[in-house]
C-alpha cells in the first residue's frame, strides 16, 4: 500500500464538545477520554481480524523511529561488519473519531541488537527498562504503548525489506493476544533504513497478524492485498509467512500551525535543499554505492549463461538430426530429454538474468539522475 502525508486528520464527533471545536488538522493530536474508553471496552478488533486498515505516525515519532535506525547502520558498519537491527516501541491510541485507524504519537528506542530477520528481545535488562519506561510513561502520558518497530537494514534490492520474519510474527502474536483483550490493539512497524537512505524518502511500513485460526478467503493474498500466483515473488517479497499478516496504509500527520511553518520554511528556504545539496556524493551513499554494484556484478557472474546458450543450441541440433532418418531415433531421443532438462534451468535462469538486469538499471538510473542534478547546478551558477 502507498505511504501518504496528510495534514487533514478525521474531523470529530459533533457528540463530543471537547473536540467538536478543535480544527480538523489537528483532531489527531488530542481525543475524548470517555469515547476512547468506550471504544476500548467495545473492541472491535476482536471479531475481525482486518479491522484496522490505516496508521497514523506522528512527525516527531517517525523522526525519531529512522534517527534510531540510521543508527544501527552507522554502528554496524563502524565495527567493521554487517548493519544491525534496533528496536523500539511506540505509544500511542486507536482513533474514536475513525475507529480502524490507529494513531503513534511517539516512539522509545530499546538498548536491544538484533540479528538477520530476527529482533532478540528477551534480556532481564531489557525487561527493566520497558518496565521502568512504562511505569514512567503511566504517570506522565494518557496514552499506552501501542506497538512495536524494529529494522530490516539489508541491502538494497528490488523490493522492499518491509516484511515479518517468522520470529516477528510469534513476537506480534504474542503482543495481540496479550493486548487485544484489554482494549489496546498492538502494532508491529518495520524499517527498511538502507533504501530509506537510497530513495531519500521513509521506507516504512506497518502490519497485524492474523489469529492462527484464521485463513483469507482468497487464495495467494499478499499482505497488501495483491494476488500473486509466483510463490517464488510472495516469498521474495513478504517472506515465508506471508499469508499470517496483512498490511496497514501509513500517513504523515501534522498540525495546522507545523503545517503553516512548514510552508513557510519551502517558500523561502527549503526549494534550495534540492540545488544545495548532492545526495549522491554524501559519505552514507559512496559507501553503500560499490556494495550495490558489487552485488549485482556478482548476481551476473552467477549465471548460468552457457547453460541457457546450449538449450537453445541443442533444440536446433534435434530438430535437424531427426530428418535424417530412423537411424539417429535413439540420439534424437537423448537430446530430447537434454532439451527439456536444459529448458528447466533456462526459464530459472532467465528469471534470475531479469532481476539482476533490473538492478542494472536501477543503479545506472541514480547515477543518470545524479549527473542531471550537477549538470543543472553548472548551468545555473557557474
Amino acid at each position: 500500500m502507498a505511504t501518504t502525508t496528510t495534514d487533514a486528520a478525521p474531523k470529530a464527533k459533533a457528540s463530543s464538545s471537547s473536540t467538536a471545536r478543535i480544527d480538523a488538522a489537528d483532531a489527531y493530536y488530542t481525543f475524548d477520554a470517555e469515547d476512547l474508553e468506550s471504544l476500548r471496552k467495545e473492541a472491535p478488533w476482536k471479531n475481525d481480524p482486518k479491522w484496522f486498515t490505516n496508521v497514523a505516525v506522528s512527525p516527531s515519532a517517525i523522526m525519531k523511529m529512522m534517527t534510531h535506525c540510521q543508527s544501527g547502520v552507522e554502528k554496524g558498519l563502524k565495527k567493521g561488519g554487517n548493519p544491525i537491527e534496533v528496536m523500539g516501541l511506540m505509544l500511542g491510541r486507536p482513533a474514536p473519531t475513525s475507529p480502524r485507524t490507529l494513531i503513534v504519537t511517539d516512539v522509545f528506542p530499546l538498548p536491544i541488537e538484533g540479528f538477520e530477520t530476527r529482533v532478540i528481545a528477551d534480556d532481564d535488562d531489557v525487561v527493566n527498562h520497558m518496565i521502568a519506561l512504562g511505569e514512567s510513561l503511566e504517570n506522565t502520558r494518557q496514552e499506552k504503548f501501542m506497538g512495536w518497530y524494529h529494522s530490516h537494514p539489508f541491502d538494497v534490492g528490488l523490493h522492499s525489506h518491509c516484511f515479518l520474519s517468522q520470529t516477528d510474527i510469534s513476537t506480534q502474536l504474542q503482543w495481540q493476544r496479550a493486548e487485544d483483550p484489554h482494549g489496546n490493539p498492538f502494532l508491529a512497524v518495520v524499517v527498511d533504513p538502507l533504501r530509506s537512505l537510497a530513495k531519500g524518502v521513509p521506507e516504512v511500513k506497518a502490519f497485524r497478524v492474523y489469529p492462527p485460526e484464521y485463513n483469507s478467503p482468497v487464495a495467494n493474498e499478499c499482505p497488501d492485498g495483491t494476488v500473486v500466483g509466483k510463490e517464488k515473488t510472495r516469498l521474495e517479497k513478504w517472506g515465508s509467512c506471508w499469508a499470517r499478516y496483512y498490511e496497514l496504509e501509513v500517513d504523515y500527520f501534522m498540525s495546522r500551525s507545523a503545517r503553516h511553518v512548514m510552508d513557510i520554511l519551502t517558500q523561502n528556504f527549503l526549494w534550495m535543499r534540492n540545488l544545495g545539496s548532492t545526495p549522491s556524493l554524501e559519505a552514507e551513499t559512496r559507501q553503500r554505492y560499490p556494495e550495490r554494484v558489487s552485488a549485482v556484478v556478482e548476481k551476473i557472474q552467477n549465471l548460468d549463461l552457457l547453460s541457457i546458450g546450449n538449450a537453445s543450441a541443442g533444440g536446433t541440433g534435434a530438430q535437424s538430426s531427426g530428418g535424417r532418418g530412423g537411424g539417429t531415433s535413439l540420439a534424437a531421443t537423448q537430446a530430447g530429454s537434454t532439451i527439456v532438462s536444459s529448458l528447466g534451468r533456462k526459464d530459472a535462469d532467465e528469471g534470475e538474468i531479469s532481476k539482476a538486469c533490473q538492478g542494472v538499471v536501477e543503479l545506472a538510473s541514480e547515477k543518470i539522475h545524479a549527473n542531471i542534478v550537477q549538470m543543472a547546478k553548472k548551468e545555473l551558477f557557474s
